[in-house]
């Protein structure tokens, strides 16, 4: 597969592959680290102090207020997920090497999990529920093994109910539906609008979440700024800080 890199190029189907107009890879990422940082902070940081300090009681219109702050900044972060799935399965269309890409999406899962119990969970280890990189890897995983199993539609798919069984089993962030969110995205990558519409549906059980697709159809197949590790490391150093926020809260 690392040699494969000519059956990857992108089809001249997408509108905007190879315009100066349109948004680079490293804005959407951008988009979608702004967004997710929000939820985030929404999640880890205003939850918390809804609900873990006296504020209910003391300042009745100040909690209603940091309420309406949570659902908005929850609603913003809706928009994170689908789009680093569009990425994941653009970067797998360009990377020279599937094995090592699949490496380094398996060391920043092993990497995110203390951080994501910490930020965002219960408790340290929190075994249900794993971070949302491991939902990346069993998915780049899938699309991976369909593209060597072309031609043989049964045993592809068996490869994706066996991908989107794992991530139910784990519980991943996002589980099973965020691994059929990418199958659909890997399918229709040949045509840009077939590929937003069908993400769209795919991730249309999350309130505000197909709305990345508008953003993701203007995507012009340009990497942009060369910020591949800012992108992994983001994840779980963020969720450190907000980690160390919440519990100063508490």
């Amino acid at each position: 597969m690392e040699n494969t890199v000519e059956k990857r190029i992108p089809s001249a189907q997408y509108g905007f592959i190879g315009s100066k107009h349109g948004l680079a890879g490293s804005t959407l990422k951008l988009i979608a680290c702004i967004t997710m940082l929000i939820d985030h902070t929404g999640a880890a940081v205003v939850n918390t102090i809804i609900y873990n300090t006296n504020m209910r009681h003391t300042d009745l219109s100040t909690w209603e207020d940091m309420q309406r702050l949570y659902r908005w900044m929850r609603a913003i972060g809706r928009l994170a997920f689908p789009i680093f799935c569009f990425l994941l399965v653009e970067g797998y269309f360009h990377t020279r090497s599937v094995k090592k890409y699949i490496s380094r999406m398996f060391l920043f899962a092993l990497v995110s999990e203390f951080p994501f119990d910490f930020a965002l969970k219960a408790g340290v280890p929190y075994w249900q529920k794993q971070n949302v990189y491991f939902t990346l890897l069993i998915s780049l995983i899938c699309i991976w093994l369909m593209d060597n199993l072309r031609g043989i539609p049964w045993i592809q798919l068996f490869v994706v109910y066996a991908s989107m069984t794992l991530a139910n089993a784990l519980m991943t962030d996002y589980n099973f539906k965020g691994v059929f969110l990418i199958v659909m995205l890997y399918l229709f990558h040949d045509h840009r609008l077939y590929q937003s519409v069908a993400g769209g549906a795919a991730i249309a059980w999350e309130n505000y979440a197909p709305l990345s697709f508008i953003l993701c159809f203007f995507y012009n197949g340009r990497r942009g700024l060369k910020l591949r590790y800012f992108f992994y490391f983001f994840y779980p150093v963020h969720l450190i800080v907000l980690g160390i926020i919440r519990h100063y809260i508490i």
